[in-house]
């Protein structure tokens, strides 16, 4: 029996079998859950939070289609919003956001409609406490996720090798730099993992979470998985909510899903799909069976083991003395005072978080990547 006393919120569904149609649906589905306008008044700065992970095409399924993207900037203007498209690249290597915005041709679309595009590596990141998080109680977060007035995520319907699912709430992964993300993947085991992700997702949280399911990834996602046919948009003004349809929708049952039942025992959405009304197209129209992912090979291996060959993984920036010339460009960019005067600069590994700003807004090309044998093996 649904508890009253909880709020019960929705999930609408609405076919959607070829990215040419998507604008159409998208507005559907924000029309069924009470509208763009319910959320967004006039002049927000409305950031639009998409699935980045990495530098791969469209039809790769990889990252958030960017028809998909088109159609929220756009409807978001329709009601006086100030759209900013924005994320941190999954993949951990200097330039990696700015590649995957090319590639992915999220960029070409938000600069066409006059978009912002917030580098969330570039952005700065802003110091926040978790005060009741669970693996992480401190992190940095960047700046256009603090000072945005509206979220609105934008999830690909993934497979993932670690959580099994990924969606609206590990999202927000994207939001903290490399050294967070790394520490968080470090705790290896898919429980206490997930727990970093909902302590990371809880800062703060979107207000509306619209998912591209027109076409998915399957097997061994988020990236490694294969592009499947869904043809579904779905949104809700709760992630956790949507998680928990999206994930059922592809053949999990919701105890497995670790990011949706340790957020809703933290409050942050419902703890039971009965707790969810469905809106638009029956879900049993679109229910699909993917092909489940393989476990990350190195969640296989203890959780010790994975912490301490952590520590020997690492990409840390450095600044060649050589060719610095004082200008002071790394100091007044770095998010966290890690640089700082006297000179020779130095940068302090302990504050470092790796964001790689100072690599990519230094004017003279003086900081350069240094990388531990086990990154230089990785990336060969």
């Amino acid at each position: 029996m649904v508890d009253l006393k909880k709020p019960i919120t929705s999930v609408s569904i609405v076919h959607c079998n070829n990215y040419a149609d998507v604008k159409p649906a998208v507005a559907s589905s924000l029309e069924l859950i009470g509208g763009l306008d319910s959320i967004i008044h006039p002049g927000d700065r409305v950031l639009l939070k998409v699935n980045l992970l990495s530098a791969r095409p469209p039809e790769d399924a990889v990252t958030t289609h960017p028809s998909v993207v088109s159609a929220v900037v756009e409807l978001v203007q329709d009601v006086g919003g100030i759209p900013i498209v924005g994320d941190g690249a999954g993949m951990i290597h200097p330039g990696a956001t700015a590649e995957a915005l090319e590639v992915s041709g999220i960029k070409k679309v938000a600069e066409e409609l006059g978009a912002e595009i917030a580098n969330f590596d570039v952005a700065g990141y802003g110091k926040v406490d978790i005060p009741n998080g669970k693996q992480l109680t401190t992190v940095y977060m960047a700046k256009p996720v603090l000072e945005a007035d509206v979220i609105i995520t934008l999830p690909k319907l993934k497979t993932h090798e670690l959580t099994l699912f990924t969606g609206a709430v590990k999202s927000m992964f994207g939001a903290v730099p490399a050294k967070v993300r790394k520490a968080a993947h470090a705790l290896g085991k898919n429980d206490i993992f997930s727990q970093a992700v909902v302590d990371i997702f809880s800062v703060r949280p979107p207000e509306l979470a619209i998912m591209d399911g027109v076409v998915g990834m399957e097997g061994d996602g988020p990236s490694r998985g294969d592009p499947v046919d869904v043809g579904v948009i779905m949104a809700s003004e709760n992630c956790v909510a949507l998680d928990m349809v999206a994930s059922g929708l592809i053949g999990f049952e919701p105890n497995e899903i670790v990011t949706s039942t340790d957020a809703a025992k933290r409050g942050l959405g419902p703890s039971m799909p009965e707790e969810v009304i469905l809106l638009g197209d029956p879900i049993e129209d679109v229910l699909i069976e993917f092909e489940r992912p393989g476990q990350a090979s190195y969640a296989a291996a203890p959780a010790f083991l994975i912490k301490y060959l952590g520590r020997f993984y690492s990409m840390k920036p450095r600044i060649d003395q050589d060719k610095c010339h004082k200008c002071g460009a790394c100091i007044e960019n770095c998010p966290t005072g890690a640089i700082e005067l006297p000179y020779p600069i130095k940068i302090d590994d302990e504050l470092c978080v790796q964001c790689y700003s100072c690599f990519e807004l230094c004017p003279h090309n003086s900081i350069v990547i240094k990388k531990s044998l086990l990154a230089r093996m990785i990336k060969r």
